[in-house]
């Protein structure tokens, strides 16, 4: 009996373990430094409509997808929209195959943000090494962060 008592105890150790790692994580988007903030993520090539596509010069397809970082500075509690910056990176997979991500710069009135066109493979692991500087002469702010794509 000890031991069924014993084996039950562990199984549903294991099981309350085996929960917390299922539950989903919350995805960063941003990164801190000092008064700057790093906005980003990854999306899909096809949710950006056809004609901004065009005039982007931007590729859709099911294994496209395009990193998005934007650049914001807050003063006095007001915080800027995206400013112009000097942006590079590179993601990486679990084969440590590197691409070279060329960020192309989006101007939408007094925002400005930086597109970065990719190809990928189903269920991929992706690393993104990114560096962002707000202008030539400063000390770029480098980040990493991961994220698994899928085509739809």
């Amino acid at each position: 009996m000890k031991l069924i008592v014993s084996f039950l105890g562990l199984f549903f150790c294991a099981m309350l373990a085996q929960a917390q790692i299922d539950q989903p994580k919350e995805i960063s988007t941003t990164e801190k430094f000092g008064d700057y903030t790093v906005h980003y993520n990854v999306f899909h090539s096809a949710d950006i409509p056809e004609k901004v596509a065009e005039a982007y010069k931007l590729v859709r397809g099911r294994d496209r997808a395009l990193v998005n970082i934007s650049l914001t500075k807050t003063e006095n509690g007001s915080t800027s929209l995206g400013l112009p910056a000097v942006v590079s990176g590179a993601s990486k997979n679990l084969m440590q195959q590197k691409q070279a991500l060329k960020f192309i710069e989006v101007n939408e009135g007094d925002a400005t943000y930086y597109l970065a066109p990719f190809v990928f493979n189903n269920e991929e692991l992706l690393h993104f090494d990114i560096q962002v500087s707000a202008g030539e002469n400063t000390k770029p702010m480098t980040f990493t962060f991961n994220r698994t794509l899928y085509t739809e």
